[in-house]
């Protein structure tokens, strides 16, 4: 496999995580990790990235737990109950292909941005509290604290987006709850709600695009 037919979203095993790497021609050097949700693969949310940053660089990763026909970060007790080593060792291992994906890559971490869709975000929130420094920017649709275990940490230069659908009867009322714990933790949150249930669209698309917006502003000041 060459490294040009990477950046075209081939499939690369390569590192600790599968994951395709889309690189427009027009790239702005931004670069977002792009996370799915339970039960599908890396794929998934590229057609959103792509509708809130056309510019960008995507790395689409692929989840280690298989489930059912496809993908999930770790494993689940229940819908909302998770096995906390699980979560511990995948968050471990995403750190370590993060910074891996970038130096094989050429990939500026102080321009990327982590999406987060489901238990996508759910790694993510896991990934900021074990791992402070590594994420600067990430927007959450759909998420839910996991960790039982919270760690001392200063998300003090952290910004996150964290998007609910006001008809996810499961998964809504926890989004506050995190809200609160990363805000506990000094992070800067722009909590929103959009009228749907558990699935992403284009309203969670145009909230992102005027977060990124602010926050690459503020960034810039």
């Amino acid at each position: 496999m060459t490294n040009e037919t990477s950046q075209d979203g081939a499939l690369r095993r390569d590192l600790a995580f599968c994951y395709r790497i889309y690189r427009p021609a027009d790239s702005t050097g931004e670069c977002f990790f792009l996370l799915h949700g339970s039960g599908v693969d890396e794929t998934t949310l590229v057609p959103l990235a792509r509708e809130i940053a056309p510019h960008a660089t995507l790395i689409a990763v692929r989840g280690r737990i298989v489930q059912e026909d496809g993908f999930r970060w770790f494993a689940r007790i229940t819908p909302t109950q998770f096995e906390q080593h699980s979560i511990r060792t995948e968050t471990n291992a995403f750190a370590g292909f993060v910074t891996d994906v970038a130096t094989r890559h050429n990939l500026d971490l102080s321009l990327a941005i982590f999406l987060g869709y489901s238990n996508g975000a759910n790694l993510l929130s896991s990934l900021m509290l074990l791992h402070p420094g590594l994420v600067e920017r990430a927007a959450l649709l759909r998420p839910m604290p996991v960790l039982d275990d919270v760690p001392a940490t200063d998300l003090s230069s952290v910004r996150v987006l964290i998007v609910a659908g006001a008809a996810d009867l499961t998964y809504a009322p926890f989004a506050p709850a995190l809200v609160t714990l990363l805000s506990q933790h000094g992070a800067v949150i722009d909590a929103r709600i959009v009228p749907s249930g558990h699935e992403f669209g284009s309203a969670d698309a145009a909230i992102a695009r005027q977060w990124l917006k602010a926050v690459t502003a503020t960034a810039g000041e």
